[in-house]
């Protein structure tokens, strides 16, 4: 009857089913983007290494507007080389420790020169802290870190860019500050991410060379990696460090910390996590609107419904029909047109998958957990919109409704 309803009456149903679709459309398509996202951004963090600490003299998490100075942050002392080695020897819940620095600058083959190339000066095990990988040639090798050779590994965008073949830059030479490096590895392709770290535009080369180039204490970045051990828990790690850091500083019990310990994980989750809660919220509210306004549509639909199927009504009680029955029959109805109407919204929503993922930098999925919660608010809202004309339906007096015209 749902189905002889919708091919009957196209136009009225589609219409009043409108509200509906557009519902489903708005709702479902924030939660599969928002859900996509999420599955991006963590594979963003694994980039910046699970259980891992930053130790620098800006505090991230701050932003500018957390009470203390930007003046005291400058005054703050940069981390040395020295203070990586510190921190290995004495950090007991560490599993590995490297050194790091970056600066912005120029880099040139040939003729050809590429500007804005992040340049990051490493000491060893930085590899294993962060979740990059070689997919030609090789990383650079203990000897490479011990001489500070002139030997580098490149990103997969800076190797495209100047060589036109990413594979082919393993061997060749290119020139930063007037010194000739050969890149040994190139990296895989990453794509965007959004902890600050862009393997796909930089080069990577071993500490004692880059601070052979550059002095180390005007870099953009100066900063010691800290990973926790598996059995170890980031806030016991975090507490050791303080410890050896207060000691390394010289800093008395009444001395405040000069020094800021990041937990990249979770200064980008907590953000992406505000964002995420924001978008869910705008989508729910215009959701909600929408299904307000179908509900309103379906209930229409069932009240003309119920008085053209009067006499038939009329009949069925007449010949044994209990109102329980009556009352299944229109809600089931009801519901069958909602689950109409947000298919044809999910219809839509996986149109937009497609657009989008041709576009942003990461694939929209669809979740069966999303379909079945839409299908599931359908459902719900077919039974609210249906639960007055049915009862209305499961109430008539037989006689009466059969003489009904």
């Amino acid at each position: 009857m749902a189905i002889q309803e919708l091919i009957v009456n196209k136009l009225r149903t589609f219409l009043s089913l409108f509200g509906i679709t557009i519902g489903i459309f708005c709702i479902i398509g924030v939660l599969a983007t928002i859900d996509s996202l999420q599955r991006k951004v963590k594979n963003d963090l694994k980039s910046l290494g699970t259980k891992v600490i930053w130790i620098d003299k800006w505090d991230y998490a701050d932003g500018g507007d957390g009470g203390y100075p930007w003046w005291k942050y400058v005054k703050r002392p940069s981390n040395k080389y020295d203070d990586m080695s510190y921190i290995k020897t004495n950090t007991k819940q560490a599993s590995y420790v490297s050194y790091f620095l970056q600066t912005n600058l120029s880099v040139s083959y040939n003729d050809a020169v590429l500007q804005g190339v992040s340049l990051y000066g490493v000491s060893n095990d930085y590899d294993k802290i962060q979740d990059f990988k070689i997919i030609s040639g090789r990383y650079l090798s203990e000897a490479d870190f011990e001489r500070g050779t002139e030997s580098c590994v490149i990103g997969f965008t800076n190797a495209e860019t100047l060589f036109g073949t990413p594979e082919k830059a393993v061997g060749q030479e290119i020139v930063v500050k007037g010194k000739r490096l050969v890149i040994t590895g190139l990296i895989e392709k990453q794509g965007s991410n959004s902890g600050g770290v862009n393997f796909d535009q930089c080069v990577i080369v071993p500490y004692r060379f880059f601070a052979s180039v550059f002095d180390p204490k005007r870099t953009n970045q100066n900063i010691i990696i800290v990973q926790a051990k598996e059995n170890t828990t980031i806030s016991a790690l975090v507490d050791e460090l303080r410890g050896n850091m207060r000691q390394l500083h010289k800093l008395s019990p009444k001395d405040g910390d000069d020094f800021a310990l990041n937990d990249m994980n979770k200064l980008v989750g907590d953000e992406v996590g505000k964002i995420f809660g924001a978008l869910n919220l705008g989508g729910w509210a215009i959701a909600g609107l929408s299904l307000i306004v179908g509900a309103f549509g379906v209930a229409n639909i069932m009240f003309v419904t119920v008085r053209e199927r009067t006499a038939q009504i009329g009949l069925k009680k007449a010949i044994g029909a209990k109102s329980s029955t009556i009352l299944t029959e229109f809600l089931l109805e009801s519901a069958f047109l909602c689950i109409m109407g947000g298919l044809m919204g999910l219809f839509l929503v996986w149109i937009l998958a497609l657009v989008l993922s041709s576009i942003l930098p990461f694939p929209i999925i669809i979740a069966g957990n999303i379909i079945l919660l839409a299908l599931s608010i359908c459902f719900v809202i077919g039974v609210l919109s249906g639960i007055v004309p049915a009862t209305i339906a499961a109430k008539m007096d037989p006689v009466v409704a059969i003489r009904t015209k």
